[in-house]
């Protein structure tokens, strides 16, 4: 028995979101190597496993945490009330399972652009940014990073990238002169973002809300989206 029809650009986003995390095959042997510890691993240990400079190994870890594959915990040496706790990135799951589905609840997006459509334009575009923006630093916990100032300005919007790949968005990060950009190939958000483009706020709000947390106060902006006819969604992104 078959089930739904494979959606082209559903697939491409999780081809896209699986590549972005195990394309290399460095980081794929860090993922099995963690997968393997009970308790998780720290960027320490991954980079005298595998011969790396720490912040290399860092940033393989980050890049399997942005993609949901590995969850961080803050985790202080036990009898050790001082110093700076390390961080432990662990399997979220014992089992290896890589869903290709991209999930998202149609029902609920339509519900979300109807009931925004009845607010009025400015007012519907500030709640939508402010979900978003909740979301995002949801998101940016689950990788580790809680408090401002943790990356790179650079650094953190290829992590929020990589966080949206996995999220169905099929993105990435690149520069456009003196400006950074976050680009979306696909949106999650199908048929209800064009019937209600005010949702694309969602987006400037997790996009916000991940650099909030991961960076520090950004003021993203969005160029162009799918929603108002464009190939893609682009979000203007200056520290």
């Amino acid at each position: 028995m078959s089930g739904e029809p494979l959606n082209p650009t559903d697939f491409a986003s999780a081809v896209t979101a699986i590549t972005s995390a195990f394309g290399d095959p460095t980081r794929r042997a860090i993922y099995l190597f963690a997968h393997e510890v009970d308790g998780g691993v720290t960027a320490s240990a991954v980079a005298e496993r595998f011969e790396l400079h720490p912040n290399v190994a860092r940033h393989h870890l980050d890049k399997l945490s942005a993609g949901g594959y590995l969850e961080v915990q803050v985790v202080r040496a036990e009898g050790r009330s001082a110093g700076r706790p390390s961080k432990h990135y662990r399997a979220v799951t014992p089992t290896i399972s890589l869903d290709i589905a991209v999930r998202h609840d149609d029902i609920l997006v339509s519900l979300l652009g109807k009931a925004l459509s009845r607010l009025d334009p400015a007012d519907a575009a500030e709640l939508a940014e402010e979900v978003g923006t909740e979301y995002g630093r949801r998101m940016a916990a689950a990788m580790g990073d809680t408090g401002e100032g943790q990356r790179s300005f650079r650094a953190a919007l290829h992590a929020v990238a990589d966080a949206l790949s996995a999220h169905g968005f099929a993105a990435h990060a690149e520069q456009d002169g003196d400006q950074l950009r976050i680009v979306s190939a696909h949106c999650p958000f199908g048929d209800s973002a064009i019937e209600h483009p005010v949702i694309c706020a969602v987006d400037r709000g997790m996009v916000k809300g991940m650099l909030e947390a991961l960076y520090g106060r950004t003021d993203p902006e969005i160029e162009t989206s799918v929603a108002l006819g464009a190939d893609q969604c682009v979000t203007a992104v200056e520290a």
